[in-house]
């Protein structure tokens, strides 16, 4: 098999639209989009704003999105505000991450089932017949009057 050279987006490039590459990609500009790779490392002064997807990310820069990849890796300068799903993850101490962190067997081919996990967990599935009865009301738990001394209930003071 022939060796594949990794594709370098150098720190003056800006691209807007998503990258899609099999192989190896560092990255050190500014995607506005998403980036799907086989290996992918974000160096410090790049930035993503949109979906990374991944056999492995480091980030070392920004990434405004979400990532999904079976090996992650955050550098102490690194910058995520989004959500990440992996099977392994690996933090140094100093990395920022703003989101939501889940552990998946298969990141890449879990995104649907995550977003269908999360609605099916905002919205518990309880049938209205087997919901408790409703706390009584203020009124009905409010203090009944002291009864006349000939324990009559029906009595009252004058």
């Amino acid at each position: 098999m022939k060796s594949k050279a990794p594709s370098i987006l150098s720190a003056d490039l800006t691209i807007t639209g998503s990258i899609s590459s099999e192989g190896e990609v560092q990255l050190d500009g500014v995607v506005e989009g998403d980036v799907r790779a086989g290996s992918l490392s974000i160096g410090e002064e790049a930035t993503v704003k949109g979906e990374v997807v991944a056999e492995s990310v480091v980030v070392r820069g920004r990434v405004e999105g979400s990532v999904r990849a079976r090996q992650v890796q955050l550098a102490a300068t690194a910058r995520i505000e989004g959500d990440i799903v992996h099977a392994t993850l690996a933090v140094e101490s100093g990395a920022y991450f703003d989101g939501h962190c889940r552990r998946s067997s298969d990141p890449l081919a879990d995104k649907k089932s995550a977003s269908a996990d999360s609605i099916t967990q905002d919205k518990p599935k309880v049938a209205a017949s087997s919901m408790p009865p409703a706390p009584p009301s203020s009124a009905a738990a409010a203090p009944r009057p002291v009864a006349a001394a000939n324990n009559d209930p029906f009595a009252s003071k004058a």
